[in-house]
């Protein structure tokens, strides 16, 4: 069975196929080349194999953990027809999402029970963090949660408003202290507010830091500490925002969120508008941290929850090697 018809509707298919045309095109096209005029898989096919996904950005570790896979079952076989390799590339990078800690979430459902369960968002600026934040909210609002949105990027110019333009068109509660006030304070003081409003959920946004600049990334964790002081157990889970479009830079930007604060969720944008959503794989597979949300698309209801294996059945439908058999 397609994991498609157990999870997603024939829309979410299809904005999901849609969204990783441009890595799909890209990958099948290299990998394509890579077989032309070859009948088997061999020492070559591999070698053009490995650069294909390096440069779709699934990253060099991933690609060689893939490449040894696959050499294992050409040695084991002792012959493999590159036909084949579309089928056996999928099921080597199905079986390494599954090996990794993403749990498929069938919903916008907070995956714990407790109540309010309290998300802080983090990310640098440009990433698409307040729209994902507000794509978020008018997805658990769907679902008929109460939901507040924390205002804790009281640095940049406009990010307070911004925040609250999404609150006013999801329809939920807004807690701000103004600019240039006290992030961690913010965080408590929202997280009182949803206790005493009985909100459901409440997500808190954090300034876009840079993750080379040391002093803002120290922030995060005074922000974490003081979400612990006004709700033991809180953040339940700290959501890290990458740019698909970003490519190996969302390697490095979640290895220093990693280490400032303890991310537990990521949510991967913008794979609507690059090649390079191999980055997907790999971050999946170095980080072993959950990637919980998609972006397939700018509109608000085009975030989707990551479904490992519908993502691979999206990645490798309808795609089709051409090799030419070398004898010919």
């Amino acid at each position: 069975m397609s994991f498609f018809k157990k999870f997603f509707s024939k829309e979410k298919e299809q904005e999901l196929e849609q969204g990783l045309e441009k890595t799909k095109s890209s990958l099948f096209q290299k990998i394509s080349k890579a077989v032309a005029g070859k009948s088997k898989v061999d020492v070559e096919v591999l070698d053009e194999l490995e650069g294909a996904l390096i440069s779709s950005d699934v990253g060099l570790d991933t690609t060689i953990k893939i490449i040894n896979r696959i050499e294992a079952r050409v040695a084991h076989d002792k012959y493999l027809n590159t036909s084949e390799l579309n089928t056996i590339l999928r099921e080597e990078i199905a079986a390494l999402l599954t090996e990794n800690n993403t749990v498929d979430l069938e919903d916008f459902d907070p995956p714990i029970d407790h109540r309010p369960y309290v998300l802080l968002v983090v990310g640098v600026n440009g990433v698409g963090k307040t729209t994902t934040i507000g794509k978020l909210a008018y997805q658990y609002k769907q679902k008929g949660y109460s939901v507040l949105l924390g205002a804790g990027d009281t640095f940049r110019a406009a990010a307070v408003d911004q925040l609250k333009v999404w609150a006013d068109r999801v329809g939920c509660a807004f807690f701000s202290k103004g600019m240039n006030t006290d992030p961690a304070a913010v965080a408590f003081e929202a997280v009182q507010e949803g206790i005493r409003t009985k909100t459901d959920i409440i997500i808190i946004d954090t300034a876009g830091r840079l993750h080379t600049k040391t002093h803002l990334m120290r922030e995060l964790s005074k922000i974490h500490k003081s979400l612990e002081k006004s709700l033991p157990g809180a953040p339940h889970d700290v959501l890290l925002v990458l740019d698909a479009t970003t490519g190996q830079n969302a390697f490095e930007q979640c290895s220093h969120f990693s280490e400032a604060t303890d991310v537990t969720a990521l949510a991967l944008t913008k794979l609507d508008g690059t090649a390079k959503g191999g980055v997907a794989l790999g971050i999946s597979d170095q980080f072993k941290i959950p990637i919980r949300f998609i972006g397939v698309g700018e509109k608000i209801e085009q975030l989707q929850v990551f479904n490992k294996m519908a993502f691979v059945d999206s990645l490798f439908k309808n795609a089709e090697l051409s090799s030419v058999d070398s004898d010919q």
